[in-house]
């Protein structure tokens, strides 16, 4: 979910389908959900229906996991499902063949030829989402997933026009960032999610990253999801309230492009401030959301905006 600040709260909000895989492949785990499929379309079809009907904008995330996928479902731990030892697991791929940690298999390394197709995937999906009534989509290219292990010189240790230099490993997120633009309305933003920072040494940073959101903006991308970590376990990152709130800031003032902040963001006083500062231009909320999914309707009233209650809710109003 997306919080506007209290000049918005009234207003129609953007609500957000995450970790949409564009291929079978590029799932988690084999229970996620994807829209590989034409067949997927129908089934998604309810949900934007129903987002718009009760005023708010349906976005989707697309995704592909790849080194970090065939895991378990996490609320069983989510360990990594090896093929011949699990029926449902398959082999991971990635930028290189560098594992995320013991417990991951090792992934191969992905061919030239599949980069094309990945890019592929994602304009496939891309028009699915449109076909299925979603009206913003995001480009995953954080937490250690694909994209991401293309940015970071600690998993891509590439040595063709995909690795190396800043611009090589910038290159797969370009591309498939531009063809999902080019195939999504003009009117409709496009977000892209990033791991701004890896918290380690020698890895992606927010110099890197306030680059690679000029080349997103000059393509049409219209705000970055300001996140961090997750590439590489054992890190020591500092949590505490709005701690990746700096760089949605950072990127926000030196790029010219709006953000999104995110994390440990959990007050709708918090999250006000965030935006009425002008730190961030929009506030994106997950877990707060699967704590309390009424968070928006108090906020609405710790900030003193009368919002539109579920009928079938009047009485608690």
């Amino acid at each position: 979910m997306v919080h506007l600040g209290s000049r918005a709260v009234g207003g129609a909000g953007l609500v957000m389908v995450e970790a949409t895989a564009v291929s079978p492949e590029g799932r988690i785990s084999p229970w996620d959900s994807g829209i590989w499929a034409d067949k997927h379309v129908e089934g998604f079809k309810p949900i934007p229906a129903f987002l718009k009907k009760h005023g708010s904008v349906p976005a989707i995330q697309l995704a592909h996991a790849r080194r970090k996928a065939s895991t378990d479902r996490p609320w069983l731990g989510g360990k990594p499902l090896r093929v011949g030892k699990h029926e449902l697991a398959w082999e991971p791929v990635g930028a290189s063949a560098i594992a995320f940690d013991e417990a991951h298999a090792t992934p191969r390394e992905l061919t030239l030829r599949e980069i094309d197709k990945l890019v592929e995937d994602f304009v496939a999906a891309t028009q699915r989402a449109k076909a299925a009534g979603f009206e913003a989509v995001e480009v995953h290219a954080a937490h250690g997933y694909l994209l991401h292990t293309f940015l970071s010189p600690l998993s891509n240790h590439r040595t063709d026009s995909y690795g190396g230099s800043l611009e090589n490993r910038m290159r797969a997120t370009l591309r498939v960032t531009e063809a999902v633009r080019a195939e999504w309305p003009k009117e409709w933003p496009v977000f892209v999610r990033l791991s701004v920072a890896d918290w380690a040494e020698g890895g992606w940073d927010l110099a890197q990253s306030i680059e690679l959101s000029k080349r997103l903006k000059a393509i049409g991308v219209d705000l970055i999801d300001c996140s961090s970590g997750a590439l590489v376990p054992g890190v020591k990152i500092p949590v505490g309230p709005g701690y990746q709130v700096p760089f949605a800031e950072a990127i926000k003032r030196e790029v010219g492009i709006a953000t999104g902040a995110v994390g440990m963001i959990t007050e709708a006083k918090q999250a006000n401030e965030i935006i009425e500062s002008g730190k961030a231009d929009a506030v994106l909320l997950a877990r707060a959301m699967l704590r309390d999914p009424y968070w928006p309707l108090y906020a609405a009233k710790e900030l003193g905006k009368d919002v539109v209650w579920p009928v079938q809710y009047g009485r608690g109003k």
